[in-house]
């Protein structure tokens, strides 16, 4: 243990006799009492087997005695069975325990190691609140330290760990005379500090005390009818208890951090407390305080900063009225990475849809937040003399300052002074219209794997009128149909006062039914004439689409029957590949080197939740036993299941419906393509052999159908580009003619082979550089990275990066250096 022990006060010699001899004396008969009760149970509680009723009956002292005696053995951890529950036992009752038996139980802790299920901090937590506040005034130093060291704690389980934690901080209290527990807002996280310091006597005010205590004993996130009732009574009791419910949840909303478990466990039970009111304030608080528990920092993953809170509120937030719930929730089913939580919200939300009568597709379409911008996609404000401007370029918002029509850089000084605060709204309302992106973003791309089709008027209205959804909406290609069963693709354009859908030529589609193009269901011949047009007439779409790779069933994935093999067998760089996944919505347990963590399954819903794919990844083993990160993780099957009622069924692959196993299969080819270690240009520097012939084999494959298009999307581009007449386009390469050589790039993993005896080349691209070329669509880093390549090698005679130079021909390299001398060059 820590330095508290320092702290405890010096225990008398016959005071440590009198403690001491009781225990030898009860030592053995506890032992053979426990040998007998420990043949019927191992691992777990011992006082419900027959041979404990005989230690029930011993006289009170005798008890005392057995119970030091077995505190020693738990911080001791001689014999292998869960005390908690035997030290209780003995314990309970008029058990005449003194203050000298509580200093040497904290001596025997402070020596001890003891079990992680925290049989050690049982007795004195037990003891130390039976004790008079003048028997407890010098304990307090040590027991406060212990308190804050056990916080922290996690070595520990939680039950035991907020029980001891619980028990001590009430002695602290009696004897320090506190209104407000110190076990409740302790020092554990920063929000306890912070809100302990900004409330200050508003929690100790008549009543709140007892409400947080009861707010923080809610052990499961459903409260039960008696919990309630409880809490009516304690809110009745305190007058400002209400209003200090919803400032510590305010408070909450803006800590945007971690919690520590304890007050997870308080605001959730706080969250309860304002389920009670039915005001619309309250109902965006639940909100704010949902949205907030669910978020996750990018360090954790996916871990919430409140999970115990946010699986509560979700649950509050479904039973309220109105359309913020919708919309907070709405959001959190496409954000929220946690496995947890993000079924819950989908359940939550599948809930609300139902009342409503619509799918759930539905409900995340028709509860798009719009912020308050016009149709324009802005929102116009006047601040003193200046007019703010909130509004969406290139998929971002951002705020913009004008006087007198005349736009401003950056924020005007006098508004910094004299508008503060709504200055600081229209920077929320920014943050909040860049999180309605990103999660719009994700929807509307969800959308290439669902067979859904919408009337005119709907399609118009949620997709190009709204002024989120159509930063995506206008820029998409969609089909529409009179029958609906011949589709004609167009792009959407301005007619008048609504919108119209146009073919290549410009004309008019009849209207009818519209659905999201997707070049799985187009010809071959459609789709290069659409990306010809997008290429031709310089539009960027906001993710591929008419660009998108397209993945048919194989013999061989029919053959197999139930899986895919399409892409076991790679190395992965795991971080990345772990963090890629989550990022496309995937969830996946964390690989280690634990009981269960050397394989896991990434599971992903598809076509509007009745479809699930599942990609299997193992860890790949580090040769030193001394390094417990996971750095690599190996591919294998990808696998489908149905959604039948409230379990997911196994599903032939032939069955599973063209478009979703099509998403499925592109986004595991953009795991492989992205973080195989075979696209690390510096992988042949590193002298490692292990996978060598992993990574000969795969950076000079076959390419993928990922690699198909960036490949169709270069012999557009290239004919533009001022390199054109140094660079031709083979099957798998862009070959570069350069000053000093010729390079050829491997267009699925973009490394470099230098002609005429293909010699390595590594070139690390600290930035992908392509000048002024428009690109077609922005999420394909490694188009760029072989562009860039490309542009460096065609003037290689130019290059001045030491790492690279040294890697080229050096009498090449000195010949063009003399030819540029003699010529004047």
């Amino acid at each position: 243990m820590g330095d508290w022990s320092a702290l405890l006060p010096h225990l008398s010699d016959a005071d440590r006799r009198q403690v001491e001899t009781g225990v030898a004396e009860a030592d053995e008969r506890i032992r053979a009492v426990l040998r007998i009760a420990s043949t019927y149970f191992w691992g777990s509680s011992v006082t419900s087997v027959p041979e404990w009723a005989a230690v029930e009956s011993w006289p009170a002292e005798e008890r005392r005695r057995a119970a030091l005696a077995m505190h020693r053995e738990s911080a001791n951890g001689s014999i292998p069975t869960a005390l908690n529950d035997v030290v209780r036992n003995l314990a309970a009752g008029d058990v005449p325990f003194t203050r000298a038996d509580l200093v040497w139980c904290l001596e025997v802790v402070a020596r001890g190691g003891g079990f992680d299920n925290g049989a050690h901090l049982e007795l004195p937590a037990l003891i130390a609140p039976r004790l008079t506040a003048a028997e407890l005034a010098d304990l307090v130093p040590a027991l406060s330290a212990l308190v804050s060291e056990l916080v922290d704690d996690y070595f520990i389980a939680a039950g035991p760990r907020r029980r001891a934690v619980t028990l001590l901080g009430r002695a602290i209290d009696r004897a320090t005379g506190s209104r407000l527990p110190a076990w409740l807002l302790h020092d554990g996280d920063t929000f306890g500090p912070a809100v302990r310091a900004d409330l200050g006597a508003a929690l100790v005010a008549p009543g709140v005390p007892e409400l947080l205590e009861h707010c923080a004993a809610l052990d499961k996130p459903a409260a039960t009818a008696k919990w309630l009732r409880r809490l009516d009574e304690l809110l009745a009791a305190a007058p400002g208890g209400r209003q200090v419910v919803r400032r510590l949840l305010d408070a909450f909303t803006a800590h945007g951090r971690t919690i520590h478990d304890d007050s997870d466990r308080l605001l959730r039970g706080l969250g309860w407390a304002l389920s009670r009111e039915r005001d619309e304030k309250a109902t965006d608080l639940l909100a704010r305080v949902t949205a907030s528990a669910a978020a996750a920092p990018r360090q954790a993953a996916g871990f919430p900063h409140a999970p115990r809170t946010a699986i509560a509120a979700v649950r509050l937030l479904a039973d309220r009225d109105g359309d913020v719930p919708l919309r907070t929730l709405a959001r959190l089913a496409v954000t929220v990475r946690n496995k947890g939580v993000r079924s819950r919200v989908q359940a939550a939300l599948t809930q609300l849809g139902a009342r409503r009568g619509w799918s759930l597709s539905e409900v995340m379409e028709l509860t798009v937040d719009d912020h308050g911008l016009g149709p324009d996609g802005c929102l116009r404000t006047p601040v003193g003399p200046y007019e703010a401007t909130v509004e969406i370029v290139d998929d971002r918002a951002r705020l913009v300052f004008a006087r007198d029509g005349v736009a401003l850089k950056g924020v005007p000084a006098p508004v910094k002074r004299a508008h503060g605060d709504e200055l600081t709204q229209l920077r929320d309302v920014v943050k909040r219209v860049g999180a309605t992106l990103v999660s719009e973003r994700q929807r509307v791309e969800g959308l290439l794997s669902e067979e859904r089709t919408w009337s005119y008027p709907d399609w118009s209205s949620r997709f190009l009128d709204h002024p989120v959804t159509a930063t995506y909406g206008r820029r998409l290609l969609w089909e529409t149909s009179t029958d609906g069963q011949r589709w004609t693709a167009g792009l959407p354009r301005r007619d008048g006062d609504g919108w119209t859908i146009v073919d290549r030529d410009g004309r008019a589609l009849a209207h009818g039914s519209v659905r999201l193009w997707h070049p799985v269901r187009a010809s071959t011949a459609e789709v290069l004439a659409w990306r010809g047009h997008l290429v031709a007439a310089g539009l960027a779409q906001p993710f591929k689409q008419v660009f998108r790779e397209v993945y048919p069933r194989t013999p061989a994935e029919e053959k197999t029957h139930t899986y895919s093999n399409r892409f076991a067998g790679h190395i992965l760089r795991y971080r990345q590949a772990n963090a890629l996944l989550r990022a496309r919505g995937w969830q996946a347990g964390y690989l280690g080197t634990w009981d269960g963590g050397y394989d896991s399954e990434a599971t992903k819903v598809l076509g509007g939740g009745a479809w699930r794919a599942s990609f299997h990844q193992a860890l790949v083993d580090n040769p030193d036993p001394h390094h417990y990160d996971v750095e690599y993780c190996s591919t294998d099957q990808v696998r489908f299941a149905r959604h039948d009622g409230t379990t997911w069924l196994p599903a032939p692959v032939i069955d599973v419906p063209p478009l979703v196993f099509s998403e499925a299969m592109r986004d595991v080819d953009l795991f492989v393509g992205v973080t195989s270690i075979a696209t690390d240009p510096q992988w042949a520097d590193r002298g490692e052999d292990r996978f060598s012939a992993y990574w000969q084999r795969t950076a000079m494959a076959e390419l993928t159908p990922s690699a198909q298009v960036r490949r169709d999307a270069l012999a557009r581009l290239l004919p533009r580009m001022a390199i054109a007449d140094r660079v031709d386009l083979t099957d798998r390469y862009l070959r570069v003619r350069g000053d000093l050589g010729a390079y050829r790039i491997h267009l699925g993993s973009g490394n470099v082979m230098m002609e005429p005896d293909d010699a390595y080349l590594c070139i690390v691209a600290a930035r992908a550089q392509t000048g002024r070329l428009h690109l077609p669509f922005d999420d394909d880093p490694m188009l760029s990275t072989i562009l860039s390549k490309a542009i460096m090698l065609a003037a290689d005679h130019r290059i001045t990066d030491p790492t690279v130079l040294s890697q080229l021909r050096p009498t090449e390299i000195d010949s063009c250096r003399l030819s540029e001398w003699t010529t004047g060059a």
